[in-house]
Parts: structure tokens; C-alpha cells; sequence
């Protein structure tokens, strides 16, 4: 869900299990980056009071950078997704240093309590060393999935993810 207070209404009215809050922007077809949590810590600070007080599980998207993980941490979220569009975006070495970013990041969550999950970008090609990284639990694959389905059919596109992602593990 967007970080607006029609969102919070939303999900307040409707209490579902959990919301991921999510930087969404009026001009964007999907979510371009992480949630800047640490910029604006007051702002989410009402908004995942006002979820976690409703008994919905808050997760927060955002960068694999420490300074986020800390906002989280002080927010006391149980769950982070780690924006993966930057790695899915490059190649070479320097996707090579993103995946440390990530691992990292995901080490840092974990080592504080906080469940880790990721996506944004992930498909069969680059999937396998997100999920390799041992901390992340979840991995969000909705895009990528749609649109193979339109070709082998949504339980093929679906194994054939799950198939990558196991071999991983």
C-alpha cells in the first residue's frame, strides 16, 4: 500500500493480514525504489502504529541499505522486502556488488529480529542468488509470473519459478 493516509483508511477499514507499505508514486506503472524509511521516520512512524495497532502485520519496502534497516528496526516492524530491481537491473561485477548489498542487508534484518523478504524485477534468469541469500524468506514475484503465464499457463510459470528457487537453496 501506498504511505498515504487513503491507504491507512483502507486498511484500517478493511484489516487485512498484513500490508506492505510501499514508496508508490502517482506517475509510476510499478514501484521504482525502495521507501525512504529513515527520511521520513515520523511520517511511517504513525503509519505502522496506527497498522500494528489494528493487528495487521506491517512490512516495509525498501533499499538493502544499513540506514533503512535501522529505521525499521526502530519502528519495530516485523518485516522488511528488500527492493531487488537495482540487481535485476545490472549485470557483471556490477551486480555482482548489489548481491552483496543485499545479503547484507538481509544478515542485518535477521541478526535484529526482523523477517526478510524481497522483489521487484526477479525473474527465472536472476532469481537463483536472491534466493540463495539464507535470511530471505519470501520472495515476491508477481510481474515476471503474469506474464509467462500469458505463454506456458500460470501453474507452469509458477513451477518452473519455484523449480529455479528451490535449485537455489
Amino acid at each position: 500500500m501506498a504511505a498515504t493516509d487513503e491507504m491507512l483508511g483502507i486498511a484500517l477499514r478493511h484489516k487485512p493480514h498484513a500490508a506492505c507499505i510501499v514508496p508508490e508514486k502517482r506517475e509510476e506503472l510499478t514501484t521504482e525504489g525502495g521507501l525512504d524509511v529513515a527520511g521520513h521516520y515520523d511520517r511511517m512512524a504513525r503509519l505502522v502504529d496506527a497498522l500494528a495497532g489494528a493487528g495487521i502485520r506491517v512490512s516495509l519496502f525498501i533499499e538493502p541499505d544499513a540506514r533503512q534497516i535501522e529505521a525499521a528496526v526502530r519502528l519495530k516492524v516485523p518485516v522488511v522486502e528488500l527492493h531487488t530491481g537495482l540487481y535485476a537491473e545490472l549485470s557483471g561485477e556490477a551486480r555482482t556488488v548489489e548481491l552483496r548489498r543485499l545479503t547484507d542487508a538481509a544478515a542485518l534484518a535477521a541478526k535484529n529480529g526482523i523477517e526478510v523478504h524481497a522483489g521487484h524485477g526477479l525473474t527465472y534468469d536472476n532469481v537463483a542468488p536472491i534466493a540463495a541469500i539464507r535470511q530471505v524468506r519470501e520472495l515476491n514475484i508477481g510481474h515476471f509470473l503474469v506474464g509467462e503465464a500469458l505463454f506456458v499457463g500460470l501453474g507452469e510459470a509458477v513451477r518452473l519459478m519455484r523449480e529455479a528457487m528451490d535449485a537455489a537453496r
